[in-house]
């Protein structure tokens, strides 16, 4: 007998058989995007997609960033943060998924992002990769990939949060955009 998987996000979610969850049209490049930057509280989730986000204007030829913060990070994003990132951007970078239920959140708003037409890049930190995992069983996107960093995230210097969000940049591209 299957076991059944508690979205500890609290939400709950119909695991759909077919069809699987979307998956959004990738960019051939960044060359113009506005990037979005979910960030979701956790101490250094900030300055890591800041990061993140200024490399790929620099080395990607993106336009810009969009930051939004979250209030839960064990939540997924609410409707109206999805509506107001989708409008106002081309792809969307999410996490940091350094906890159980943030990483599960993580690649919950993901899904969500890419089910709005977004490509999306959920990074969570390696440890957790089996929740991460869950949560895209159980929102109907087994397979869904994601970017990882080795755990953990919170400690890190400000100069070791530059260097990993370094490290993730090349997984990243490779999550929004489809190989030149």
């Amino acid at each position: 007998m299957p076991y059944p998987i508690l979205d500890p996000t609290g939400t709950t979610a119909t695991v759909p058989r077919t069809p699987r969850a979307p998956r959004a049209p990738r960019r051939r490049n960044l060359r113009g995007a506005t990037v979005g930057l979910l960030v979701n509280t956790k101490q250094n989730a900030a300055p890591f997609l800041d990061e993140v986000g200024r490399l790929l204007v620099a080395e990607h030829g993106a336009k810009a960033t969009m930051t939004r913060t979250k209030v839960n990070f064990a939540a997924p994003a609410p409707d109206d943060l999805v509506k107001e990132m989708t409008t106002g951007c081309d792809v969307i970078i999410t996490g940091i998924g350094d906890c159980g239920s943030c990483s599960a959140s993580a690649v919950a708003d993901g899904i969500a992002f890419e089910a709005a037409g977004l490509p999306a890049a959920a990074i969570c930190s390696d440890a957790f990769r089996v929740t991460a995992d869950a949560m895209a069983e159980l929102r109907g996107a087994p397979g869904y990939r994601y970017a990882t960093t080795p755990h953990p995230v919170a400690v890190l210097t400000a100069d070791q949060v530059k260097e990993r969000a370094a490290r993730v940049l090349d997984d990243v591209m490779n999550l929004l955009t489809e190989p030149e």
